[in-house]
Parts: C-alpha cells; structure tokens; sequence
C-alpha cells in the first residue's frame, strides 16, 4: 500500500527538502553566512578563502543536521576551532552560537519575505497516507518547524512533531542519531518495525536506517541517489507522488 510494505502502519517524514521546498533556502543561508565568516578568516589568517561548497559541503556536514552541529561538523571540516560561545551571541560573531544565530537570521529573512513551498506530490502522498488511515508526524532538525508548517497550511497534516525545540528539551541527539525518529514513534505509538521514514538527508537517512525502521524512503533532491542507498535507504524517489 502507498509503495510501502504491508506491516507499515504509520510515516514519519523529514520536513526540509522532503514536504517543503525549504532545503535550498537553508542551503543559500549557509553559504552565505560561512563564506563571510572564511573571508574574515583567511585575511585574519594569511590563508587562501576556500568558499563553502552548497553541493559537497551542504551534503555531508550540515544537511540533516541541528545547527549547532552542522556549525561544527563543517568548521571542523576545515581544521577551524571556535569557542563554543552561548546563545545570546549576535548573528555573525566567530563563535559556534554566532555562527549559527547568523544562519538561522538569514532562514528566517528569507521565510518571511518569500514565504514557504510545498512539493506538490508531497501534499499528495501524505493526504493519502492518511486517508488510509496511516498516523503521520513530521521530524526535523529544524528550530522552525512550527513557523515552517503553518506558513505553508500543512501543520495539520501532521499526528505528531519532533523538532530542535523539542529535542533540546527531552535530551533527544540529532541525526544521524535515531533518537528523533524513535521519539516521533513513541509519540504517535507504532513500534520502528511499522513505521516508514521519508528523508533527503544522508544523515537523515542513516538515522532512519540505525533506528531499524520498517523502511526507509530516501527521497532524491540531488542527484544522490547512491549515497542515500549506500546510507540505509530501502526505497529511493525523485518525488513521494512515485509511490502513489
């Protein structure tokens, strides 16, 4: 049923790049922010500025990732350590916190000026999931998710959410972790074996796979269909109206 297997009772779908057309707006704001942070710090440092690669970069350290992490993930790419600062820092201070207030001051400008994308043939599937009488949640990385949902009019498409605010306060790891999607089950009360993840994110994808799901649905934004398989996907998609 729905392109999933028979034991499958309910989805939990990434939001980002799966439901809404969102990726490519956090894509841009990391660049942005990391190349006016590698300007500074190449002339500060006598080096060459090697600016942040939307493609490789984006893929494999911060796509999927919370913030903070993927601030991390991509300094430590570059041998560069910054303090860890705390979470009132101004957007842009060299600080892991500042970096990352920066990136999320340019989401959310973005956001609000241009408003949020639906994938058509995501609307759709998930419509049907629940006219079959699936339980769906959404589970993101995203700090706003809520703002996400409402502005694109899908908020009640969804039985539960996990997200950044939601995994700060319950000690949930992000992903690659499985933690998010295992609490996502537990919330809407289907065991992982009857439950379907839908994820672009490698990391999203290996989280689903290491949380031994029923299936995993890698869903092809970018021409990486290899690297979702290779990372634990069962299925993988261009768009969810595939499997309609």
């Amino acid at each position: 049923m729905l392109g999933l297997p028979d034991q499958v009772t309910a989805c939990l779908f990434d939001m980002d790049g799966v439901v809404t057309k969102t990726a490519l707006v956090h894509d841009a704001a990391w660049k942005e922010m990391f190349d006016d942070f590698l300007r500074q710090w190449s002339d500060g440092h006598g080096t060459g500025f090697v600016p942040f690669d939307p493609a490789r970069d984006y893929d494999e350290y911060v796509d999927g990732k919370p913030r903070l992490e993927g601030t991390r993930s991509f300094l430590a790419s570059r041998s560069i350590e910054l303090p860890e600062g705390s979470p009132s820092d101004p957007p842009g201070t060299p600080t892991v916190y500042g970096l990352s207030n920066k990136k999320n001051q340019l989401v959310l400008e973005v956001l609000k000026r241009d408003g949020v994308e639906v994938y058509d043939g995501s609307r759709r599937y998930i419509t049907a999931v629940r006219a079959a009488g699936l339980r769906t949640a959404i589970v993101s990385s995203s700090a706003n998710t809520v703002q996400v949902l409402q502005a694109g009019g899908i908020a009640g498409l969804f039985d539960a959410r996990v997200d950044a605010q939601v995994a700060r306060g319950r000690g949930l790891r992000g992903k690659p972790a499985p933690d998010t999607f295992l609490e996502a089950a537990r919330m809407i009360g289907v065991e992982p074996a009857h439950g379907a993840v839908f994820e672009d994110a490698l990391a999203g994808v290996a989280a689903g796979h290491d949380g031994r799901f029923g299936c995993v649905v890698g869903v092809d934004r970018a021409g990486q269909a290899e690297a979702l398989r290779a990372h634990g996907a069962d299925i993988v998609v261009q768009d969810l109206a595939e499997l309609l």
